[in-house]
Order: C-alpha cells, then structure tokens, then sequence
C-alpha cells in the first residue's frame, strides 16, 4: 500500500526537454563525457558523471569575489547539491533554532549523535533565479523537533533533489519524499519512516528519476529496501527488500545496449535491478564497509567502487552490459565475462570518482588524487597529494571540463589540477568556509554550495 499524500495540483504545458536531455545524455555517456545542457538535474549531473562537454566560457578562476555573479545566503544547515533546470536552481535545508555544534572539516567522531538536537527544526525546500540568485520560493515540508539522531558532521537536508522540469522531487531522509511544481505548488508527498543507521550517521542517497518513476534506495540496520514511485502521484509502483545493511551511495539508472537496469552499491553485495525492480544480477565485490559513492557509467560500462580508508580491500570494478544472476569473481581473478576490470584499492570513501577524456580519477577523501585507465584499469599515475603541505579533507566530489579537474575541498578551496597522464596542481580558487556539497554546472556557470552561501561562479569577462 502507499503512502502518499495527493494535493491538488495544475496542469503545465511546457516543452518535453526531458526527452531531449535523456538522448544527448545517453550519446555522451559512451565517452564519458556529460552532454552540453544548460540543466543539471540531478547529483553529479544527467548521467552522474560530472565530466563536462568542453566549453571555453566556463570559469577556472574563482574567489569570494572574483568572478562571482551572485551570492545567495542560505538558512539553515544543508549538505544536498543544487541542480538546475533552465532559469531555476533548487536545494534544500534545515532551519534550527540555537546554534549548535556546527560540522567541522576532517575526520572525526565514529559514532553520531544518537540524541537527535533538541531544537525546532523547519525543513525546506528553496527555488532561485539562476540570473540573480533571488529566492523565488520556499516551501516547508516539516516543522518539530527531529526524532532520530544523525552524525553531527551530517545534516537532515543531504539529499539532493532531482527535476524533470515539471515538478522538483525532494528527500530529507527519514521523513519522506515531498513533490512541487516548478512554481512551488505542493502535489504530493511520501512517509519514509526512521530506521536506525550504523551508529547513528543518518542516511544520503539521493532520488533518481527515469521516464515516471522516482527511484528511492533506503540502506540500513533494520529492513533495507528499493523502491520506484510513479512521479505523477507518489505511489508506491513497487518495492523490493534488499539483504544490506547501512550505505549512503545513491543508485544510478544505467542505459546500456541491453537494456536500461538500476545498479546499486551496497556492503553486502553489488546489485542491479530492471525497471519492474526485479533483480538482474549481482556480485559479492568484498566491499569496504562503507558504501557511498555513487556507481556512473562511461565507454560503455558501469563503474562501482567503495572504500573507507582503514580497509584492506577498497575495490572498483567495471562492468559491461548483459549481466545476469550472480558474477562475483572467483578466486583472486581480476577479469571475467562480464567484470572488464577490477583494482582492488583504488575506492573512495566520501566522495566519487569520474571518467574524463579516457582516464579514471580517483579523488580520495584525505587529500589524494590517483588515475587509472578508464578502459583497462591500468595505472596512468599513482597516489598524489592535492594540497602542498596536506590539510585538506575532501567530501565533494570533483568535476572536470576544458582539460582541468576540479577538487574541492571542505575548508572550501578548490584545487584546480591539470588532466591527463601528468599530475599538476595550477592553483587553488578559496572561497574561506566549509563546503561539502558538490557543485553544479549550468551552461556557463558553477554553482557551489558552502555551509552558509550558494554562488555563482561566472567568467566576467
């Protein structure tokens, strides 16, 4: 039975740049490269792979100052991504009376709280003007005082929403699922009651959209489960239970030459599902425990990878379409019929990796950058420090465009390195406070989220 809310709700005509955006993405995905749109409607962008189409009017240099277009103070406390579409920007945040333990960079703190704040917190959905950064809307879908705890380096609004330029589609973890309009009309919402996380962290996957269903993956301690909504009304089309525990990676729709199929990271083991949410195949990868980085695909192949970095095996695999029942590898094989290639300490912790111009780049989340062949899994460089002197932690994950990777990190700079076989740091764009959330790239602008702002960042000249 679902659980959704209806509202009443009216009818927008508008052009079907849905459709639109699905093909160009569709053909870049085999290269890599994400296609040229001025929308950015998802996390990490429309094929989760935020490796940008070249475009010489994008910016490289950046500051509190220069070449900033706008910047737009946001309330409250929010570690999901802005995404775009056409003149629009849309995230969200939590809005707590006091002031309370504010996250800090860096590891720290192996358990959450497992009190939740004792404050009134207002959950909020935001909408503003690309152009301008002005707040168009903002809508709450909740108001109390929270009642299941989360890690005090977390937030309760880490999720990023996701659109198909008809509505926005927002999660704030264990209270549920919330549709709007682009006007900012509620039409319906959907409960996605608490349940306990490995010490208290509080959840991160973030929705999915393809064709009409939202895609919802709930990884956790008790009854861990996938689910699609029907976009149009929130109910629930179907629902599979999943024998995992805690993850944070957010599922990836992968359109392949076989078929369109939705795979997911996970501790327990690496699985895919058809559109019906039946499973297709899966894998025992021994993956770290923490599964958080989200699987993308690129030439032709998904890539899973997971890995907190005490763990002996931190593994990434890439693996071609047409799998079916289970192909974990036997024995120490590093290939098979369907898995192309597998490095077994190559994962990430926090952050996610990507596919840019042939090269596989890792970015570590204690300051390292490590690049292998996106094809072969061959070494291109080993392990390199992306700060100088160290110090920098890094949750975000990078982006690429106009031969430049991207990192930023959570005191808020970030490092511009030159891609390809040679590893160069050309220099850093600070902007002097905490970021964790990871940019958008709209057109031929950048959109960073810190703790406290959203900027954009836009060549002047």
């Amino acid at each position: 039975m679902s659980n959704a809310t209806s509202h009443p709700q009216r009818r927008h005509l508008r052009p079907n740049r849905a459709l639109i955006l699905a093909s160009l993405a569709c053909a870049a995905l085999a290269t890599g490269m994400a296609a040229a749109t001025d929308n950015w409607p998802q996390f990490r962008g429309p094929g989760m792979n935020p490796a940008v189409s070249d475009n010489p009017a994008l910016p490289d240099r950046w500051s509190q100052t220069e070449n900033v277009e706008w910047g737009a103070e946001i309330p409250g406390r929010g570690w999901s991504s802005p995404i775009v579409w056409g003149d629009r920007v849309f995230l969200t945040t939590a809005v707590s009376e006091g002031d309370f333990e504010r996250p800090q960079a860096g590891l720290y703190a192996a358990r959450g709280r497992s009190e939740p704040p004792q404050a009134e917190h207002d959950w909020r959905v935001y909408c503003l003007n690309l152009a301008t950064g002005e707040v168009l809307w903002e809508r709450s879908v909740e108001a109390g005082i929270p009642e299941f705890p989360r890690h005090q380096k977390q937030t309760y609004a880490s999720e990023t929403p996701t659109t198909d330029g008809e509505r926005v589609y927002a999660r704030f973890g264990d209270l549920g699922v919330y549709a709007f309009t682009m006007e900012g009309e509620s039409v319906w919402s959907f409960d996605t009651p608490y349940r306990p996380t490995m010490w208290d962290y509080g959840s991160a996957s973030s929705p999915v959209l393809h064709d009409d269903l939202l895609i919802i993956l709930y990884d956790n301690e008790e009854e861990s489960w996938i689910a699609a909504l029907d976009k149009h009304t929130g109910e629930q089309r179907w629902r599979t239970g999943r024998e995992e525990v805690s993850s944070w990676a957010t599922p990836f729709v992968w359109a392949n030459e076989a078929r369109t199929e939705i795979v997911t990271s996970g501790k327990n083991r690496i699985r895919s599902y058809g559109l019906d949410g039946q499973l297709l195949w899966e894998m025992d990868g021994r993956m770290s425990w923490a599964a958080i980085a989200t699987p993308f695909a690129a030439h032709d192949m998904v890539y899973v990878n997971s890995g907190y970095f005490q763990d002996q095996r931190r593994p990434v695999f890439a693996i071609r379409p047409g799998a079916l029942g289970d192909i974990t590898l036997e024995g120490d094989a590093t290939e098979s019929e369907f898995v192309a290639w597998h490095q077994p300490k190559a994962g990430n912790y926090n952050t996610s990796p990507l596919v840019y111009k042939g090269v596989y780049y890792s970015l570590l989340d204690r300051g390292f950058f490590e690049a292998y062949d996106a094809q072969t899994g061959e070494p291109v460089y080993g392990r390199k420090r992306v700060a100088p002197r160290g110090g920098a932690s890094f949750t975000s994950s990078p982006w690429a465009y106009n031969d430049r990777l991207f990192a930023l990190s959570e005191q808020g700079d970030t490092y511009v390195i030159r891609a390809g076989s040679e590893y160069e740091v050309l220099h850093t764009n600070s902007l002097d406070e905490m970021a964790m959330a990871s940019p958008a790239v709209a057109g031929d602008r950048l959109l960073i989220r810190t703790r406290s702002k959203l900027y954009s960042i836009r060549n002047s000249e």
